[in-house]
């Protein structure tokens, strides 16, 4: 016989004008006629139960109280599953919620790490915070957080637990470090998709999109997202400009102006029914060395080849994330390259320090600039990683010492792992003078103070978390109805909102006037469908339910014969590259099959050796399938999928009218094609040309600089390369049109 459920013993107790309490196994006081949740089980009323006090106040009051070992277990984060992802169902636990199966010296791309199970890792080694990857169903979510916090009322004090995701509110492939999940949340276009619909239909949209987000994300009980991106996107290789908002500053900041208050629930920070926002990555993680990303080696670096870029370019969205308040902020893995970039300022117009470390190790750049230039009062959250795949420049120490020298640095949370014992071991080193009286030599290049974890560091570290936690409401409230959660997650309302956003965020970027297809267009004509895509299985999955849905439209019908076919209308969802893995050169953004390039050395310049890269099968096929249409006077419709900024020369000269999608649903693109969708959207992104304005010379320099938005890059592009006027980046149509930031063509009314 199962063990009941967490979900199915709550208690509630309701204070009139005050917060829901809610509890399983903890008793409450009852003063004043009011309710408090008993944290520690004394039954009297301190300063860190009383819900009336500030959140500050309960969080500096409550970690004056743990132990080193409660505050320890505070300080890390890292990807956990739930006990129905666990295959061998002898280690859940008797709800089958928990999965409790430990792993000894577990691998991933963040860390090497042994791990206990979920009631063992929250009993005895005090953790709190964990990631979900996994895509469950919004009741099972709700079920396995309430089962997870059940288990922390049984320790000495109640630390609630706290589940963070990636995204989970746009549709998409599921790759780490964006939308983990896809179809169970209400789902938007892509967040390039919600950038081009913003800039054509303006950003109230993005205040139903907040209100989707902070109402499904409370209703299940995960209350902190790492979202979104502030990164303006800068250097076009960079494999994850798929999550960012685009290459207009001003517009990720108008963007993040209505969606942190949002999400969080106000303007001066979270609520108790908000969802705590980590945004990232700062200070901007788009100045990559051509695409180079620093979850591997080559991309360690943050390179600004041009003056002043870091300020004029990378830092506004984060201003703007401070300036509304966001509860914490995520650095990127990437050090400063100091020989490899131009100089740049800090705020106040000095030139900043070049400190080769990573920014989560950086002081200058996290103390410094972001809290006391910035006024930034929240807290960091690393990203996940930083104490072992991606410690870059802080190579040579030991674990302790760099978890030490993060938390030193500003960073008060650190993901990818569970190096507990690594920061017990930092403490020790501190409360015995490992440096100053036991005599180890320090490493060159820092303090003894730096490498070792004081009890000071540890409090104000926990303070600044336990704070968000006291301002979610998650001491006195962090339970939820399974079956209420359901039912909001499925209001349909907020996917008739998301489902509107996919057809704005369409942009026409070509049309000879053959579209709209409408009625008198379409009437008794012949269409031929095709998606193409880098890996046939996906491209046969999606021909076919391409064909499903155009086999609802009316008057038209289907040809398997393109030389029949009055109309052809074509899907082109390229891709390149891994996330997580370099490429064997350059990330390839052309469209094409078989296309023979260069490597790249171990200083990621240009090798005389080369490679085949595919980032579309069968590009050849768009020019024949073209070629039978026309010679049978059709028209050729294409829609292609930006996930990157794609050349498009192997696609457009063949497509009488040319569609840019962004993640954006099939169906809502139909919608433009056939006329019930006028398009309003708007590129969030420039195109490159063609691969010689994204040339590397011998030293490993990009011709058009990696660190400034392609809408300016033409600044700094030789003159020889401009046309007649003045533009050399952009990608220019057989209409004569630059697919470049802000172009978006209208059907005539």
């Amino acid at each position: 016989m199962k063990k009941q459920k967490a979900s199915k013993k709550i208690r509630y107790y309701e204070n009139e004008n005050g917060p829901k309490i809610g509890v399983v196994y903890q008793q409450v006081i009852c003063e004043e006629g009011l309710y408090f949740r008993d944290i520690n089980g004394d039954g009297k009323l301190n300063t860190y139960k009383d819900w009336r006090k500030s959140p500050k106040e309960r969080a500096k009051a409550l970690a004056a109280e743990l132990s080193v070992e409660e505050k320890i277990g505070q300080l890390f984060l890292s990807s956990w599953k739930m006990g129905i992802e666990q295959e061998d169902k002898g280690f859940v636990d008797e709800t089958g919620l928990l999965d409790e199966k430990p792993v000894e010296k577990g691998s991933s791309i963040f860390a090497v790490n042994s791990t206990v199970g979920t009631t063992e890792t929250i009993k005895d080694w005090k953790v709190r915070h964990f990631i979900l990857r996994g895509n469950p169903k919004p009741e099972e979510l709700a079920d396995w957080i309430n089962e997870m916090n059940s288990v922390a009322e049984e320790s000495e004090y109640f630390l609630p637990v706290l589940v963070i995701s990636n995204s989970r509110n746009e549709n998409g492939e599921v790759v780490f470090g964006m939308n983990d999940a896809s179809g169970v949340f209400a789902a938007w276009p892509g967040t390039l998709g919600i950038a081009a619909a913003v800039k054509g239909a303006g950003t109230g949209l993005i205040d139903d999109f907040a209100s989707c987000i902070r109402r499904e994300w409370d209703a299940v009980g995960m209350k902190k997202g790492y979202m979104y991106m502030a990164d303006c996107m800068t250097d076009p290789r960079w494999q994850r400009t798929y999550g960012t908002f685009g290459e207009d500053s001003q517009l990720i900041s108008d963007i993040l102006e209505r969606l942190i208050p949002g999400v969080q629930g106000s303007e001066e920070g979270v609520t108790r029914d908000g969802v705590a926002m980590t945004v990232k990555h700062f200070p901007g993680g788009s100045a990559r060395e051509n695409g180079f990303d620093p979850h591997y080696k080559q991309g360690q670096w943050n390179v600004y080849q041009t003056e002043n870029s870091l300020e004029t370019y990378h830092l506004p969205p984060f201003k703007t994330a401070v300036k509304k308040h966001t509860s914490s902020i995520m650095p990127y893995y990437a050090k400063p390259a100091k020989e490899k970039s131009r100089e740049q300022y800090d705020l106040q117009g000095r030139p900043i320090e070049w400190k080769p470390v990573g920014f989560a190790f950086n002081d200058f750049f996290i103390n410094k600039m972001l809290r006391e230039q910035m006024g930034f009062e929240g807290y960091i959250n690393s990203d996940s990683g930083i104490m072992q795949m991606m410690a870059w420049g802080v190579e040579e120490l030991e674990i302790c010492e760099r978890a030490a020298l993060a938390i030193n640095a500003g960073v008060d949370i650190i993901s990818g792992s569970y190096d507990l014992e690594d920061a017990k071991e930092a403490y020790r080193r501190w409360k015995e003078g490992y440096y100053t009286k036991q005599g180890h030599e320090v490493p060159k290049g820092y303090t003894a103070e730096q490498l070792t974890l004081s009890e000071e560091a540890l409090t104000r570290a926990v303070e600044r978390t336990l704070t968000e936690k006291f301002a979610l409401g998650l001491f006195e409230n962090p339970y939820r109805n399974p079956q209420e959660a359901a039912e909001i997650v499925k209001n349909p309302k907020d996917w008739e909102n998301a489902q509107k956003v996919h057809r704005q965020s369409v942009v026409l970027l070509k049309n000879d006037g053959t579209l709209p297809l409408t009625f008198d267009k379409i009437s008794d004509k012949k269409v031929y469908a095709r998606c193409f895509h880098k890996i046939e299985e996906n491209a046969e999955k999606a021909t076919a339910e391409l064909k499903k849905q155009l086999q609802k439209e009316p008057l038209l019908t289907l040809t398997e014969n393109p030389e029949e076919a009055d109309v052809a209308i074509l899907f082109v969802s390229p891709s390149s590259g891994e996330y997580f893995n370099a490429t064997p050169g350059y990330l390839e953004l052309d469209i094409c099959d078989g296309k023979e390039v260069c490597d790249v050395d171990e200083e990621g310049r240009p090798a005389k050796t080369t490679h085949l890269e595919t980032t579309l099968l069968k590009v050849k096929e768009l020019a024949e399938i073209a070629e039978a249409v026309h010679a049978n006077h059709g028209k050729v419709v294409t829609n292609i999928n930006f996930t990157l900024a794609w050349q498009v020369g192997n696609a457009e000269p063949y497509a009488d009218a040319l569609l840019a999608g962004f993640d954006t649903y099939p169906g809502a693109v139909l919608d433009v094609i056939f006329g019930r969708f006028s398009p309003v959207g708007k590129m969030p992104i420039t195109l490159p040309k063609d691969d010689s304005v994204l040339a590397v010379n011998a030293d490993g320099v990009c011709i058009s600089p990696n660190d400034v938005p392609g809408y300016d890059k033409d600044q700094y592009m030789p003159e020889e390369m401009k046309d007649e006027n003045g533009k050399a980046y952009a990608y220019r149509d057989t209409a004569g049109n630059y697919y470049e930031l802000n172009f978006g063509l209208h059907y005539e009314q």
